[in-house]
């Protein structure tokens, strides 16, 4: 269980890494710096955007109902 436990703890980690880089690629995409850097900022958000997609990915298969905590620490609630 705890290999499991270290895995999950990883894919998490990963997860969290791949998303503030999205962020934070996003967040300088929005300050006015000409045209170069935005397209190099595109680039790094492509990127990133591919990245958080793998981290999904790789953390649902290891533990198929965790990607709902991830980034509100509690599971999500069902509706109705």
């Amino acid at each position: 269980m705890e290999l499991l436990d270290m895995e999950l703890a990883k894919a998490r980690q990963r997860l969290n890494r791949a998303e503030r880089s999205l962020e934070r690629a996003n967040e300088m995409l929005d300050e006015d710096c000409g045209v170069g850097i935005n397209i190099a900022l595109c680039s790094r958000i492509r990127a990133a955007q591919r990245r958080v997609i793998e981290a999904r990915s790789r953390l649902t298969k290891i533990d198929p109902e965790s990607t709902d905590t991830v980034r509100t620490g509690h599971a999500a609630v069902p509706p109705g």
